[in-house]
């Protein structure tokens, strides 16, 4: 398999060497000691299969087991492989851009370090790539987790997330996925964003679909995620919605919450009156009923809360688009200087 000099990490999908390789499979690790060296194994024999030149970028986020020295024992005997080694444990996401940003490669493969994901489902995902889609996502058509915790609240959170972000995947918790370079070159990571990139990928004219892929039980090592990770995933809709329907005109967000606000006011106010100057539906002063009043301070309160929160979440993606400031920082790279075939 063809080997090249690896060049410094650059933070543009764009930014391709000539003797890039065709395809990055990069793995976000954390804590999966036992599974890495099996998990290269099949890696190693699906890539070979390819008849492509390839790359592996495992990307360490902040292991505290053994993970990383296994990593540098794995760098040290495969030419393809690349290690980042993150300082701390940022999450998914961060370890995701990680990986995109290190990978070299015309296409870009994310998948889990746990051995649930199929190395051998690469070739069908390149293969459906090929036939002119821009990105390809795995779809675990026979999952095999948890009934309750895991597999119900992802069939909930897919079809919320397939009807709001207006592309209908069945499994965007898969990490199993394909991508040309180019599609990803205006995605920006942050927070839980990780399991959007499809969505952000169609707004940008991408050519999205899916294939069903293999899914295996896990065997080694311990889950992390669980049934907190739905909330999130809710939280992050409604991110989304609004970057999609009013990022360039918020003020139709602002001015329909205004008048919503307006119109219990008035509601309230003319109530009040009634009350106080008709009787109906009964006789009451101004002072005598804080229900119109406690009403309207909550329900203001409630409003700018919520748009308080919206503004956070674009202030947040200006604060990372405009300063391109990386949500993750490297304390050691394995494999970025020129090697020996």
């Amino acid at each position: 398999m063809k080997t090249y000099a690896a060049p410094e990490i650059s933070n543009s999908p764009d930014a391709v060497p000539a003797d890039a390789p065709e395809v990055s499979v990069f793995l976000p690790v954390f804590n999966e000691e036992p599974n890495l060296r099996p998990l290269h194994t099949k890696l190693d024999e699906a890539l070979r299969a390819l008849g492509r030149s390839a790359e592996i970028v495992y990307v360490d986020d902040g292991s505290s087991d053994g993970s990383l020295e296994i990593l540098r024992e794995i760098a040290e005997t495969d030419s393809r492989v690349r290690v980042v080694a993150l300082r701390r444990n940022y999450g998914q996401t961060a370890a995701m851009a990680a990986g995109i940003d290190a990978a070299q490669g015309k296409v870009l493969i994310p998948m889990d370090a746990d051995l649930q994901n199929d190395p051998a489902d690469i070739v069908r995902l390149l293969e459906k790539l090929d036939e002119g889609y821009d990105v390809v996502s795995g779809w675990r058509k026979h999952r095999k987790d948890k009934m309750v915790t895991r597999k119900i609240p992802s069939m909930i959170a897919n079809r919320m997330i397939s009807v709001i972000g207006g592309v209908p995947l069945h499994d965007y918790g898969c990490s199993l996925k394909a991508y040309r370079r180019e599609s990803l070159q205006d995605v920006k990571l942050y927070g839980e964003m990780h399991r959007f990139i499809p969505i952000y990928a169609s707004w940008a004219g991408a050519r999205v679909t899916e294939i069903p892929v293999d899914h295996h039980p896990r065997t080694m090592g311990k889950s992390k995620y669980g049934l907190s990770r739905t909330v999130k995933v809710v939280f992050d809709m409604i991110t989304i919605k609004f970057m999609a329907s009013y990022q360039t005109k918020p003020l139709y967000l602002f001015g329909w919450a205004g008048l919503l606000t307006f119109a219990i006011s008035f509601f309230s106010a003319a109530l009040a009156i009634s009350m106080k100057v008709l009787a109906w539906p009964h006789h009451a002063d101004f002072v005598e009923t804080p229900l119109p009043t406690m009403a309207m301070v909550t329900l203001v309160l409630g409003v700018q809360l919520f748009l308080m929160g919206l503004l956070a979440e674009m202030l947040v993606r200006t604060y990372h688009e405009s300063q391109a400031k990386p949500i993750y920082a490297i304390r050691e790279r394995l494999g970025f200087v020129n090697r020996e075939s």
